[in-house]
């Protein structure tokens, strides 16, 4: 069975005051606040036995005359034993598509329709006069059924489902397409309005992350006496960066065309891997001073490699997670939290290195003679120091707060904000430890011992 098309514009909306007897819709919020900035594909999402009151499946951003289509197959409900209803009403049970103009609204919602008559009476999203009903339950044969709604007002608009009863757990199998509608040639766009432009955006990023990384390569080679260990580390990571960015602008490419990555989500999450943990290693162990100002690390140096390199492997398993789930998964937030705590624990950590090398330049400078050289290395560690907790501060808090007041027509922004620093630390880096003969950074001189704060014990790396 195939519902026939319908088409809507959202009403106007406005603020009003919630009744004392109303039921808050705090999760509405939370949701639209952490949904991914990735590509939007066409998705089956199995539902099992899941009694939540509103489920989250996808958010898009529509021009005018987009389409969202929703499958629904396998369709079955059933009474929880602690459930205070004796009959199942399969109306009450549907889909819903909420611009997120009328968020507000619903959460402030005044009309309220019963739930049930026998469970009592609640706010419930499916009867709110601020969403669309796409597609309820009782609709539903037991073959399956489709509905397409035509969006005429563009906007960001969620997919959501409603289950106004109390104790009523459901299942059933849940695709969703949602398009705009090209008008030079009529073909579909699986990207939303605020993300088509990524696959030009991570092209060019790719492209000068390439070009980087051969002039890197080409400095190391020219320079090759003055050339470290680190510098090798540090060409790698410029080169998972580069295929990074270069599977995201492929993924985002096959997605705007047919929906799905065609495997390129897999690519992009194994080289993001690999950059994740190599970046935070380079980050330590120019921290440390490792291969510039001393051959080995110290075991509380190897300590914190220890703990941030199993630390990214968490955080990048996380990733996958919350990016293939989606926020339809049960613990979809609990997931995003975690993977929260890990990049701040990642975060923080990697700090401790950079703060050692400062203290121990400090106590040289006042111990072994050349306070001069040691305060100038300690100047320039410090500004490291403040570079990375700019990098870090911005890409983790300044881009998220820029994200939530920024329109869904320019999502695209955070992209470029997020490349832009990120290119800019990647200079900063690479050109103040670069392999140059009497570097600032690097250059203790033939006159001179390592200071006595930089001694390091005989464990190799």
């Amino acid at each position: 069975m195939r519902c026939p098309p319908g088409r809507w514009s959202p009403p106007p909306h406005g603020r009003t005051t919630e009744p004392e007897d109303a039921t808050p819709l705090p999760s509405l919020a939370l949701y639209d606040s952490m949904m991914s900035t990735r590509g939007i594909r066409i998705r089956t999402t199995p539902v099992v036995s899941d009694p939540r009151p509103i489920i989250f499946f996808e958010q898009f951003g529509f021009a005018g005359g987009g389409k969202a289509t929703l499958s629904i197959s396998r369709a079955s409900w059933r009474l929880r034993p602690d459930s205070p209803l004796k009959i199942v009403g399969a109306d009450l049970m549907g889909f819903v598509l909420i611009s997120g103009a009328q968020f507000p609204s619903i959460n402030n919602q005044t009309e309220y329709a019963d739930a049930d008559p026998g469970g009592g009476t609640g706010f419930c999203v499916l009867t709110s006069g601020h969403a669309l009903p796409v597609l309820r339950l009782n609709d539903v044969p037991p073959r399956g059924a489709a509905s397409t709604v035509t969006v005429d007002e563009p906007g960001e608009y969620a997919v959501v489902f409603s289950n106004c009863q109390d104790g009523v757990e459901v299942t059933m199998d849940v695709l969703t397409e949602m398009y705009n509608v090209r008008s030079s040639d009529g073909a579909r766009d699986y990207l939303p309005v605020g993300l088509q432009p990524l696959p030009a955006i991570y092209a060019c990023v790719s492209a000068v992350y390439a070009a980087f990384l051969a002039a890197w390569a080409w400095a190391c080679a020219r320079r090759r006496d003055a050339a470290e260990r680190i510098h090798a580390v540090m060409g790698a990571l410029l080169l998972f960066k580069a295929l990074k960015t270069a599977c995201a602008a492929e993924d985002a490419w096959f997605v705007e065309r047919t929906g799905t990555p065609h495997g390129w989500d897999v690519a992009f999450y194994v080289f993001g891997f690999f950059k994740g943990v190599l970046l935070f290693t380079v980050i330590v162990l120019i921290g440390t001073g490792w291969s510039f100002l001393k051959p080995y690390l110290q075991e509380r140096d190897k300590s914190v490699l220890m703990i941030v390199i199993p630390l990214q492997v968490i955080e990048n398993l996380v990733l996958v997670v919350i990016g293939e789930t989606g926020p339809t998964g049960r613990d979809w937030v609990v997931w995003n939290q975690v993977f929260l705590l890990v990049d701040l624990i990642c975060c923080c950590a990697i700090f401790f290195p950079i703060i050692w090398s400062i203290r121990s330049l400090r106590e040289a400078s006042k111990t072994d003679g050349k306070a001069a050289r040691n305060l100038h290395k300690l100047t320039l560690f410090k500004r490291f120091y403040l570079v990375v907790v700019g990098y870090l501060y911005f890409t983790r808090i300044i881009v998220s707060a820029f994200l939530a007041v920024l329109s869904y027509r320019y999502k695209w922004g955070v992209n470029i904000a997020v490349e832009a620093a990120s290119f800019a630390f990647y200079l900063f880096v690479f050109y103040n430890f670069q392999p140059v003969e009497r570097n600032p950074y690097l250059y203790i001189g033939e006159d001179e011992e390592p200071a006595e704060g930089l001694e390091m014990d005989n464990g190799a790396f």
